[in-house]
């Protein structure tokens, strides 16, 4: 099973455990929980887009992943959340409680977890591989690639920044501004704004990301 089939499988699954969930909204760039914070909950992506991110002890910062509309995040094998959560755009976001009291919920939320540990290990072993890409073009190429088979519609979007994608992918924010425009130019994607494109050319493109 790919990357894109676990989380659109996580995204179903489990989902009566959702029903009746508390939902709170946050602005573009609020906290949704810190770094070292209690992990007693599970959080879910009603609208919007979250970023996860982890501070080195030397300030440096590591980009965790991306989550999308329907995608569940949060999940921790330990007490404490290793990486904080914000919100990358203006979200609302589902949450409930790791153990729940509710009579005939347990079940569900077992069920939810296991599915949301399959998609977080897929998530780990797509970044792994991303990292393991020995050229710049094939990291880029290989996550707008991922981004699109995340996105809905016609169109995908990248509600990260620049600066984001390059700590995600281990790059500079230069050579990931580079290899975006040198896409676009080769006719491989076409921007029809500042963060959303479309794969014009997803051959080729997937040739640039050497699958």
């Amino acid at each position: 099973m790919s990357a894109a089939e676990s989380f659109a499988s996580a995204r179903s699954i489990g989902h009566d455990a959702w029903i009746g969930a508390a939902r709170m909204s946050f602005a573009e760039g609020k906290e949704i929980y810190a770094q070292d914070e209690d992990a007693d909950l599970i959080y879910r992506v009603i609208r919007g887009a979250v970023r996860t991110s982890h501070l080195l002890a030397d300030g440096r910062r590591q980009i965790g992943d991306f989550y999308y509309e329907g995608e569940v995040f949060g999940l921790e094998l330990s007490s404490a959340h290793r990486f904080s959560a914000e919100a990358l755009t203006s979200c609302e976001i589902a949450m409930i409680r790791r153990t729940s009291p509710a009579s005939g919920r347990d079940v569900q939320i077992d069920r939810l977890m296991w599915a949301a540990a399959g998609s977080e290990l897929a998530r780990a072993q797509s970044h792994m591989l991303l990292l393991g890409r020995t050229t710049a073009a094939e990291k880029v190429a290989r996550f707008l690639l991922d981004v699109q088979a995340r996105c809905s519609g016609d169109a995908s979007i990248l509600p990260m920044s620049r600066q984001d994608m390059a700590d995600y992918l281990g790059l500079t924010i230069e050579t990931v501004s580079r290899m975006l425009s040198r896409f676009q130019s080769d006719g491989l994607i076409r921007f029809t704004g500042a963060r959303r494109f479309n794969v014009v050319r997803p051959t080729s493109l997937a040739a640039s990301a050497a699958f």
